[in-house]
């Protein structure tokens, strides 16, 4: 059953490494990521996984030890999954040799951060294009791993809040990300599931899928949810919350 989640965005600029001088303008948002992790860490589960966009279609699967990198964005900096990098290979059909996307790869600097138990940390990346009914069994699944599952949820709203926005300005943006924060802030799940997956893609709002899979692993488990931290540095929707 699932106890506790933590929803993060996760721009490789949260790492301050990648973020180089331009750090200090995303301290509030990791401010807020380290009270939600901690609020996770406190839920003392039996497993954490976490969750977060990996390319287009399809999920992908990774092991606690897991690597991952951030050589893509000019820093020779690496990370790994879970507080050993021991794979644990419970987790179905993981392959302990594929690299972390960015997404896991910024889950798993954000845990190096926080004080977190011995309890074993997987990874699932998402495609964008997941049906959401998808994203719910999932979520499903992982709920019913574990008699106390916690995730740790990755994923930005939109990216087209500005005229200098990765996906330029686009009206409709603001909306969805209103919406978005609100179910997030709510633990409204079935807000989360009637989130329309072909404005998110056009949005380029690569939190949906891993929003939906926390709404369907959150299902019945009466969770009460807190927004920490919603604001569109970059002209890119970030939403911090808490669940538990």
């Amino acid at each position: 059953m699932l106890v506790a989640a933590a929803v993060c965005p996760c721009p490789p600029l949260l790492v301050p490494e990648v973020a180089s001088g331009a750090a200090p303008e995303l301290d509030a948002v990791r401010t807020a990521c380290a009270d939600a992790l901690g609020v996770l860490a406190a839920s003392r589960p039996d497993l954490l996984v976490v969750v977060g966009p990996a390319g287009q279609d399809g999920t992908e699967t990774h092991p606690q030890g897991a690597t991952g990198s951030f050589k893509g964005f000019g820093v020779d900096f690496g990370v790994f999954l879970g507080t050993t990098q021991t794979p644990n290979e419970s987790f179905p059909g993981s392959a302990a040799e594929r690299e972390l996307p960015p997404s896991l790869a910024v889950g798993a600097w954000l845990l190096s951060r926080t004080q977190w138990a011995d309890a074993p940390v997987e990874g699932l990346g998402l495609g964008e294009r997941v049906a959401g009914a998808l994203c719910v069994q999932e979520g499903r699944k992982l709920a019913a791993r574990a008699e106390r599952v916690a995730l740790l949820v990755l994923g930005d709203g939109s990216a087209c809040r500005t005229l200098k926005a990765p996906g330029y300005l686009d009206e409709r943006a603001e909306g969805f990300d209103v919406a978005a924060a609100r179910a997030l802030g709510a633990a409204d799940t079935a807000a989360l599931t009637a989130l329309d997956e072909h404005l998110a893609y056009e949005l380029k709002a690569a939190g949906r899928a891993p929003w939906q899979v926390l709404a369907g692993a959150a299902e019945g488990a009466g969770l009460a949810g807190q927004l920490l931290y919603e604001d569109a540095p970059y002209g890119v929707g970030y939403f911090v919350a808490v669940w538990s």
